[in-house]
């Protein structure tokens, strides 16, 4: 009997298999497996030290794997070939700009570099940037040259785009603006590799990432998989009139002037607590619910990994 057919996945924009990069004696990555779709805005997580930023590097082409494979965009990046460059975008760290320019002349400098660049005023307005268009790099603020390394990175109208800690240094009104123009890329059906270190950020961006600890991935899936598999538990938090101390029962415990508690049963829980407030006509003041975060589970993963 025939099989049934299944649906291709979405075709690769990047697949990595059992990448290694060893320094001497030491394996900064460790045999990690990677696949990003294309269209996918994909976030790559990770404490310093574990491995993120030199997997980065090896995708980007800046520096050569010890072992195992990589493609991006149907290339291997360790051969630093000019056709992959030119459908690549990145957005690093830290880049020097010409500061004496301004940020026009920038953004039309490198789009010559290109065969297929995109408009230069649809670049500048994409990253906020049309009413600094005529100011000189130099007289910007460091949230507005941040948004200037993003427009370098968009002027060849790239298929790939690699944003490096994007909105360090931005103010929380400059950071939701960065999230609107990555999801206006992805909107665009560009295929984004987000490395960050906040995580409301790869919560609201990202639609599937990684977590790397140690030089391997300890995780993988879409955030709502993430938090769906760890083990952190649902926080309740209350107030009680000062007279009245929460039941041994609930398992509550005194934060501040408050009472918390953890659980993985929430509903039962609520439902438990509520009856006894009934009962005994004690008012359960800012009562507030909280389901594990993203950040609960990076850090407990991060730990375990570490503690092994």
């Amino acid at each position: 009997m025939r099989a049934p057919e299944t649906a291709d996945p979405a075709p690769a924009a990047i697949e990595v298999r059992s990448l290694r990069k060893a320094y001497g004696e030491v394996e900064a990555v460790r045999g990690i497996d990677l696949r990003v779709a294309r269209g996918e805005v994909f976030a790559l997580l990770g404490p310093n030290g574990a491995g993120k930023t030199t997997t980065v590097e090896i995708l980007e082409g800046h520096r050569q794997r010890s072992g195992g494979d990589a493609s991006v965009l149907g290339h291997d990046p360790g051969r630093n070939e000019r056709a992959l460059r030119q459908r690549v975008g990145i957005v690093l760290q830290q880049t020097g700009v010409d500061g004496y320019l301004t940020v026009r002349e920038v953004v039309q400098m490198v789009a010559g570099y290109y065969p297929h660049p995109r408009d230069t005023d649809e670049v500048l307005a994409l990253t906020g940037l049309s009413d600094q268009a005529n100011r000189r790099v130099r007289k910007l603020s460091g949230g507005q040259k941040r948004r200037v390394d993003l427009a370098v990175a968009l002027a060849g109208d790239p298929e790939l785009l690699f944003l490096d800690e994007p909105t360090t240094g931005f103010d929380p009104s400059a950071r939701r603006q960065a999230w609107e123009t990555v999801r206006g890329l992805a909107a665009l059906g560009k295929t984004v590799f987000l490395t960050t270190h906040f995580m409301d950020e790869a919560q609201a961006l990202a639609d599937r990432l990684a977590i790397i600890a140690d030089g391997r991935i300890v995780a993988t899936g879409t955030p709502d998989e993430l938090i769906g598999s760890g083990s952190a538990a649902t926080r309740i938090r209350f107030r009680l009139p000062p007279s009245v101390e929460a039941p041994e029962r609930f398992g509550a415990h005194r934060v501040a002037s408050a009472w918390e508690l953890e659980t993985d049963t929430p509903t039962q829980s609520l439902h438990d607590l509520t009856a006894w407030s009934l009962e005994t006509a004690t008012e359960l003041a800012d009562l507030e619910v909280t389901r594990p975060s993203l950040e609960d589970v990076y850090l407990q993963l991060t730990a375990e990994e570490a503690a092994e």
